[in-house]
């Protein structure tokens, strides 16, 4: 008889190391009660609920009649590219030609590739937190060490430039961040991200990773790209793609532009991973990025009316702690209150526990923002519909109320 071996053991130490990515998780098991005929609303995972604008579709449908099937170029191919450079020239002031720009299989494969090209085991990684939950995990897997520096709910959840310099260390290479900000909406100012900037300017041998994919989901003003000073242009990583303001999640194409020399190594890597993404989606990307942005304000200004009901209605919650979001489609209520009560049942520690909580008992599916390193807090995406999270909202007041 064979003996039984303990994965722990076999498997990688990297993969023992990884945390499963919570909001991937939440979402599984909202899945499971639902396929028990629980109804659950689920606000746990990031993704638009709107369809995928008709011309990209199809532009999409054209290429397959096309026949335009085969490999591609790793770093994509030239019309999406040059769509790319000047989309970047026309909505970031950002003058990138196509050979600084290299499209991948989700933006999630373009943060990794930087990773994987700039750090050497041991490189810190300033990550302004809370944080999107991938980050940290994708830094360990470059093995580089994660430096969480905490912005405070009464800034906005936003890291200062001071707070940023203070963490600095010899051994830091990048410093990495989201604007609009994947869990709490915030949105740095022009003014904000120069300030980094001028750090960044006195530091020459750190590198900015800017992951810019809610853009175009700002309800004040205009995003502002901290890769546009020209001073610290070059070591600057623009990460973006189209799953959020095209409604494109499932087609999988984010991309990055930067110095050629970072370019090149992340194509080096990429062709012995994945080579280039879906020809289909390629074509379609750039029906996105050349066509009209008419569906795209459209949703923003959808998450902006729901952005408004949520916080509303969180509003009417006794003990929340609100920021109010200038972007994306999330709210991140404070929720520490509730720590330490019980419905007789149920006792929670902790934002895990409530999130639990919340859908066992609410049925209603967030993330604990544990996973996002603000561990007092609790994610809501607002992307659903206005009846969902009317719903959803009473839910959690009702449940919360359970607790004494």
């Amino acid at each position: 008889m064979s003996a039984v071996l303990d994965p722990v053991s076999v498997l990688s130490d990297r993969v023992n190391a990884m945390a499963e990515s919570a909001t991937l998780a939440m979402t599984k098991k909202a899945r499971e009660l639902a396929a028990q005929g629980v109804k659950v609303i689920s606000l746990s995972i990031g993704e638009p609920d709107f369809p995928t604008p008709q011309h990209i579709k199809d532009a999409a449908k054209k290429a397959i009649d096309d026949n335009f099937t085969q490999y591609t170029p790793v770093s994509g191919i030239a019309d999406l590219r040059s769509a790319i450079a000047e989309k970047l020239r026309r909505d970031n002031n950002l003058d990138w030609k196509p050979e600084n720009i290299v499209v991948s299989t989700g933006a999630k494969q373009s943060l990794t590739n930087v990773l994987l090209a700039l750090l050497n085991p041991g490189d810190e990684v300033i990550i302004f937190s809370p944080y999107w939950v991938s980050y940290s995990e994708m830094v360990v897997l470059a093995e580089g060490v994660p430096v969480l520096v905490t912005g405070s709910l009464e800034n906005d959840f936003k890291v200062t430039a001071e707070e940023f310099e203070a963490a600095i260390t010899p051994r830091t290479k990048l410093v990495m961040f989201s604007s609009p900000c994947n869990p709490t909406g915030s949105v740095f100012t022009e003014e904000e991200l120069r300030k980094i900037g001028q750090v960044v300017e006195r530091h020459e041998n750190i590198f900015v990773m800017a992951d810019e994919i809610y853009e175009y989901i700002v309800f004040e003003g205009k995003n502002f790209s901290i890769g546009s000073i020209p001073s610290i242009k070059d070591r600057v990583i623009t990460v973006n793609g189209c799953s959020k303001g095209y409604a494109m999640t499932g087609w999988r194409l984010g991309y990055i532009a930067a110095a050629k020399w970072i370019a090149d190594a992340c194509d080096k890597i990429q062709g012995q991973v994945t080579s280039g993404t879906c020809s289909i989606t390629q074509k379609a990307a750039v029906a996105a990025l050349t066509g009209p942005l008419d569906d795209t304000r459209k949703m923003a200004e959808a998450y902006r009316r729901r952005r408004d009901l949520v916080i509303g209605k969180l509003r009417e919650i006794p003990g929340l702690k609100i920021s109010v979001p200038q972007g994306a489609f999330y709210a991140f209520p404070d929720m520490s209150s509730y720590f330490g009560k019980s419905d007789g049942t149920n006792k929670i520690n902790n934002a895990d526990d409530l999130a639990m909580y919340l859908l066992n008992v609410g049925h209603v599916a967030t993330v604990s923002g544990a996973a996002f390193g603000a561990p007092n807090c609790i994610r809501l995406s607002t992307a659903a519909s206005d009846e969902n999270l009317t719903e959803a909202i009473s839910r959690i007041k009702t449940a919360l109320g359970n607790l004494k």
